[in-house]
């Protein structure tokens, strides 16, 4: 078998194989037509003008297809039966779930299960929270990978990394995960609710959001059921490692703070894939009503809401998803009118503005009432000036103000400081005063003495 390695006899490579970990050890069950996707979306272009259908999905999926191969030979993975269509879904065993948990850096107790027949009904609900995965993913092809391919093909490509992102890594998303209203994590109780998805994405701005995803085979009465489980989950406390109780959820996931602190609850995102007999255009209104309780805040003099222990719910089908991305305008907050972009419908914009309005004219009152305090100190420190100034000794000789250190000396007092003997004068004519009068007087004229004396008298 030139060419293949022994080990990997159907020729698969480590990429590939890291592939197939990572997605289903993420989504638990898929097909191998997922995996490409989510995995090595540059093949879907490369391979885009084959035909038939069946011709392309075979050439773009072959690689994943050997490494699937491979890995069920050394016991990683495993058929699970077939979707409604006859495609082939895969899963991991528990070994493979082992290898994949160091290929997403997750702990063996995030992993799950290893979603063992999963395809015996046909899997329209896993293969369902697959596609909403891909359509929030959006992956973008790797452009280096293409650097060989036609032009047409790499244009094709680039317009794909071009168009708006999508949210979150295939690491991101955790399937089948276990929200305990009694019991334990890994024990859960009766009661509680099961997320289809959960998407922790804090890079993306959504650092936490419940996906449930519904085949349009439930009632809003039995959803509604469900989002109480939710709320009953989002309400439990418990005592975190600080001894402290906190809502149970946040023990787990990691929240940013908020003005209202441990009350503002993460939101529930409803997607409808319209498959079964339930209209959601007529599911969700009525949906809406029914649940007014768990997710309608409080208005504000501001014209904003306060959500503090209540539930952001927001709905969008498949269709719109896949259409517009997370970015786009898919998604209904239930109690607005107009459909939002994915951040914009998990967000609060009107409280987030009236807080950054408050921030702002708190920040101008602080800083008027420290230009306050400085005119104030300033006033006062002049008019302290001016009474100095006023004060001011004036020169009795010159007429001059004295100076600060001049003013400072003939003020000096107290033991062993001598008395200043010209307080009334500044420097200058202090020291003019002192100077004459240490002048010594002239001397008194001595009369000359005329010429002769005793001697004199006695000439002859």
């Amino acid at each position: 078998m030139t060419g293949k390695r022994i080990t990997n006899s159907a020729g698969s490579t480590n990429n590939s194989r890291g592939d197939v970990l990572r997605v289903l050890g993420a989504l638990k069950v898929a097909t191998t037509d997922q995996i490409q996707r989510i995995g090595a979306p540059h093949l879907s272009f490369r391979h885009a003008d084959k035909q038939p259908p069946s011709k392309e999905k075979q050439a773009r999926t072959a690689s994943h297809t050997g490494a699937l191969s491979d890995m069920r030979k050394h016991g990683l993975s495993e058929n699970g039966g077939s979707t409604q269509t006859g495609e082939s879904l895969r899963n991991l065993t528990l070994k493979g779930l082992e290898a994949a948990s160091h290929e997403l850096r997750r702990p063996m107790t995030d992993m799950g299960t290893t979603a063992r027949g999963a395809g015996s009904s046909g899997a329209s609900h896993p293969i369902a929270v697959n596609e909403t995965v891909i359509a929030l993913l959006r992956p973008k092809p790797n452009m280096a990978k293409l650097t060989d391919d036609l032009p047409h093909v790499r244009a094709a490509a680039q317009a794909a990394v071009d168009a708006p992102e999508g949210t979150g890594t295939i690491a991101s998303y955790f399937t089948e995960v276990p929200l305990p209203a009694t019991g334990t994590w890994n024990t859960p109780g009766k009661g509680g609710a099961q997320a289809d998805l959960v998407l922790t994405a804090p890079q993306d701005q959504v650092p936490l959001l419940f996906i449930e995803v519904d085949n349009c085979h439930e009632s809003a009465e039995e959803l509604t059921i469900k989002l109480e489980k939710y709320a009953r989950f989002l309400r439990r406390k418990v005592k975190d490692t600080d001894g402290k109780e906190r809502p149970m959820w946040r023990t787990r996931w990691p929240a940013p703070a908020t003005s209202s602190g441990d009350k503002a609850h993460p939101p529930v995102l409803l997607v409808f894939n319209h498959i079964g007999d339930r209209n959601p255009n007529n599911t969700i209104p009525r949906l809406i009503d029914l649940t007014r309780h768990l997710w309608e805040g409080q208005r504000q003099k501001g014209g904003h809401h306060h959500y503090d222990g209540k539930i952001p719910i927001i709905a969008t089908g498949l269709r719109n998803l896949r259409e517009h991305g997370p970015a786009g305008p898919a998604f209904l907050r239930f109690g607005r009118d107009h459909m939002q972009p994915l951040l914009e419908a998990i967000g609060n914009p009107r409280r987030e503005a009236a807080d950054t309005r408050a921030r702002e004219e708190t920040r101008r009152a602080h800083q008027e009432y420290k230009a306050q305090v400085r005119r104030a100190a300033e006033e006062q420190a002049a008019k302290k000036a001016a009474e100095r100034e006023a004060r001011r000794p004036v020169c009795a000789g010159c007429g001059g103000k004295f100076t600060d250190e001049r003013w400072e000396a003939v003020r000096a007092a107290g033991w062993g400081t001598p008395k200043d003997t010209h307080s009334q004068l500044c420097d200058d004519c202090k020291h003019q005063a002192v100077n004459e009068r240490q002048e010594p007087d002239q001397a008194p004229e001595v009369p000359v003495q005329k010429a002769g004396g005793w001697r004199s008298r006695f000439r002859t």
